[in-house]
């Protein structure tokens, strides 16, 4: 099996990380979830990550104990290196990534693999009107930032379209997913189901 570090990106209101919750328990192969460390208190029913005070997160900056970081909305967010040390025992190793932060990340892990979670405008638009955070300026101007948005050159990259239910977006998650060879979630076809999607 050959180790792969799939990085998760996608703009507001496309439901990555209700779509990644929905993936977790679809994946029963060797793969380990990196766990982020967020300058943020824990919520309950929340992602499972490690919460450190700004100051505590800034520390861990300048000691260098993040393989990867990075800002968004007014929070640190950090992957320790020991998150990605499964990736030296060829496991694959999934994280819950920013768009922003991608070059800096392939410059790190140049045959990393980004799966890019979006939906049509139009539910992006219904999705981040309906949270009632923003003005519908606000919310247009993600919407647009959404549509301009394309990947690096030369990276190696999925894309799934969450503009129904999450059902539906999972199994094209499954499905991009299982055309990467060498790894606990290939299929080939989804009517020969690894036993890792089972």
């Amino acid at each position: 099996m050959t180790a792969r570090l799939i990085y998760f990106m996608g703009p507001s209101g496309a439901g990555k990380d209700s779509l990644l919750d929905w993936l977790r328990p679809q994946l029963l192969g060797p793969v380990h979830w990196a766990q982020r460390t967020i300058s943020r208190p824990a919520v309950p029913a929340g992602e499972d990550h490690e919460s450190v005070l700004p100051e505590a997160f800034a520390a861990l900056r300048r000691d260098q104990a993040f393989a990867l970081h990075w800002e968004a909305n007014g929070l640190g967010y950090g992957i320790r290196h020991t998150q990605l040390a499964p990736l030296a025992c060829g496991q694959w190793v999934l994280l819950n990534g920013s768009r922003a932060y991608l070059p800096e990340a392939l410059a790190r892990f140049p045959d990393l693999v980004t799966v890019h979670i979006t939906a049509s405008p139009s539910v992006l638009r219904e999705r981040l009107l309906s949270r009632g955070r923003e003005t519908p300026d606000q919310v247009e101007a993600r919407v647009q930032r959404a549509l301009a948005y394309s990947p690096p050159p030369g990276a190696a990259s999925l894309e799934v379209h969450n503009n129904s239910t999450l059902s539906d977006a999972g199994q094209q998650l499954l499905h991009a997913l299982g055309q990467l060879p060498d790894g606990p979630v290939h299929t080939g076809k989804l009517s020969r189901m690894h036993p890792a999607l089972l």
